[in-house]
C-alpha cells in the first residue's frame, strides 16, 4: 500500500509511520556491540500505572538508576501481538491470543492470506507463520477488533498509525541469530517438565495435554483442566508460532530453545553457571509477569478496576512482579557473563491493557548495561519495533520487517557508551 493510498484510511491528524522497506534491510548502525542481552517482558500495565508505584519499589530504583525511555510505546493489542512485534517486527497479521496450531502443514497462513486474524472465538488457533506476505495494519484507535464503537482501543500514541506492509517475512530474530552464528534460549516460567510442544497452558505441573482421568489416585470431584492455573501460557512465548522453530529446520532453533526457570537448563542454573546465550528472552509466568489470574487467589488477582490508574491495580499483583524482577535482575549481575563484555538488560511490558482515550498505549521501557551510560531518560518516541532494531544493530543483523520503519529508530542514547549524560535526552542519534 502506498502513503497516498493508506492516508485515506486515516483521521486528518495521524501521522504515518511509512514501511519504506520490507523484510530485511541494512544492519542498523549508531548502537555499540553486544555480547549478551536479557529482554524481561512483564504485563499489562500502562507507563504512569508502574512509575512511581510505591508497590513496585525496585523497579523505580532500577528505572532511575539506570536508563528509562519516557515515551515509549506498544504498538497494538492484545498481548501475543506485541511479542510478536518485539521478536519480529510484524504482527505477522495476528491479532488475538490464540495458540498456535501445533505442526499444522496445510492451514494457510494469515500472511499468505493477507486477512488479519482477530480476537474472537470465532477466528481460528494461529496457523505458523512461515513465507512472506500482508500483515495487519495498526490504526490510531482501533474499532474492529478488541473494541467496537467509541471510544475503541488506542494503538500506539492515538495518533500515529502503520499501515499493513505487503512484503513481510515470517522470521525472527532467533532465525537471523542462529543464521549468524549466535544463540538464544526463551525462557519460560512454569513451563511443564515435558517441554512447549503442544503446550497452550500449564501451571507447570499439568497443562492441557494431561489426561486427568488416568490420574491416580483418583480425586473426588474429578480433576479437569479447568482447575489449571495457566502459569505458562504460549501467547507470552512468540517463538513457538513460527514454522521453522516447530519443525526445527535448523537444529539450533528448535521448541527446545525454549526452557524454564528452574531445572539443569533453566534460566537461574544458566545464569549461576555463565552459560548463556546472546539473547534471552525472559518471560515471567502470568501471577509473576503483573498479568494476574482470576483462579490464583488474591496476590494473582486481576487489577480489581479497569481505569488505568495506580488505584485501580491490584497493590500485591504489583508487588510480586517487582520482587519477581528483582530477583532476576540481581540473578543476572551475579553472574559471571555480566562482567564479561558488552551486556543488557532490557525490562519492558509488552502493552497497556487500558488504552482507552485518554490514555495511551504508553508503557515502560528500562535499559541497564555493563558497560554504558546510566541515569538517563530519554524522551524519543520509540516503539517495540525501535527496540527490535537495536538488537539486531547490537547483534550485527540486519534489520527485519518493521523495525526497517523510518520510525523504527534505533536507542543510541539509552545503549550508548561513556560517563553519565544529562537526565534528559532529546537530541538522540535516530539512524
Amino acid at each position: 500500500m502506498n502513503l497516498r493510498k493508506a492516508a485515506s484510511f486515516t483521521v486528518s491528524v495521524s501521522l504515518l509511520a511509512s514501511p519504506l522497506f520490507a523484510q530485511e534491510a541494512a544492519v542498523p548502525q549508531g548502537i555499540p556491540h553486544l555480547d549478551h542481552v536479557f529482554v524481561v517482558m512483564m504485563e499489562n500495565h500502562g507507563y504512569s500505572q508502574i512509575l512511581n508505584n510505591p508497590d513496585a519499589p525496585f523497579i523505580n530504583q532500577l528505572a532511575m538508576s539506570a536508563n528509562t525511555a519516557t515515551n515509549y510505546f506498544a504498538v497494538a493489542h492484545p498481548s501475543l501481538t506485541n511479542y510478536l512485534e518485539v521478536v519480529g517486527g510484524s504482527s505477522f497479521g495476528v491479532l488475538n491470543d490464540h495458540s498456535p496450531d501445533w505442526h499444522n502443514a496445510n492451514c494457510n497462513t494469515n500472511l499468505s492470506t493477507g486477512l488479519p486474524l482477530l480476537d474472537t472465538s470465532a477466528y481460528p488457533n494461529v496457523c505458523p507463520i512461515d513465507g512472506h506476505g500482508t500483515d495487519a495494519a495498526t490504526p490510531a484507535i482501533d474499532y474492529s477488533n478488541e473494541a467496537s464503537g467509541p471510544p475503541g482501543a488506542i494503538e500506539i500514541d492515538g495518533i500515529r498509525t502503520i499501515p499493513a506492509s505487503h512484503n513481510i517475512l515470517g522470521k525472527t530474530i532467533a532465525d537471523q541469530l542462529v543464521a549468524a552464528g549466535l544463540t538464544y534460549k526463551s525462557y519460560q516460567e512454569s513451563l511443564p517438565i515435558i517441554g512447549a510442544d503442544n503446550v497452550n497452558t500449564s501451571d507447570g505441573y499439568f497443562s492441557n495435554l494431561t489426561d486427568f482421568s488416568t490420574l491416580t489416585p483418583a480425586q473426588t470431584p474429578p480433576l479437569t483442566a479447568n482447575g489449571i492455573v495457566s502459569l505458562y501460557a504460549a501467547k507470552h512465548n512468540p517463538f513457538v508460532y513460527f514454522r521453522s522453530t516447530q519443525e526445527g529446520y535448523d537444529s539450533r532453533n528448535t521448541l527446545n530453545n525454549t526452557v524454564s526457570f528452574e531445572g539443569q537448563r533453566g534460566l537461574y542454573a544458566d545464569l549461576a553457571s555463565g552459560h548463556v546465550p546472546s539473547f534471552s528472552f525472559i518471560a515471567p509466568n502470568q501471577c509473576n509477569d503483573q498479568h494476574g489470574r482470576g483462579n490464583a487467589g488474591p496476590f494473582c488477582n486481576y487489577d480489581p478496576s479497569s481505569n488505568g490508574t495506580q488505584a485501580g491495580t491490584n497493590p500485591a499483583l504489583i508487588n510480586r512482579g517487582d520482587l519477581t524482577v528483582q530477583r532476576i535482575v540481581k540473578s543476572i549481575k551475579s553472574s559471571p557473563v555480566w562482567h564479561e563484555g558488552h551486556n543488557a538488560i532490557v525490562i519492558l511490558w509488552d502493552e497497556n491493557d487500558y488504552a482507552t482515550a485518554p490514555i495511551t498505549n504508553q508503557v515502560l521501557l528500562i535499559v541497564d548495561t555493563n558497560y554504558g551510560v546510566r541515569h538517563l531518560h530519554s524522551n524519543v518516541y520509540y516503539n517495540h519495533f525501535s527496540l527490535l532494531r537495536t538488537l539486531e544493530g547490537g547483534f550485527g543483523l540486519p534489520c527485519l520487517n518493521h523495525a526497517c520503519d523510518t520510525e523504527s529508530h534505533i536507542m543510541s542514547d539509552l545503549f550508548a557508551r561513556g560517563a553519565d549524560h544529562d537526565r534528559d535526552s532529546n537530541n538522540a542519534d535516530l539512524n
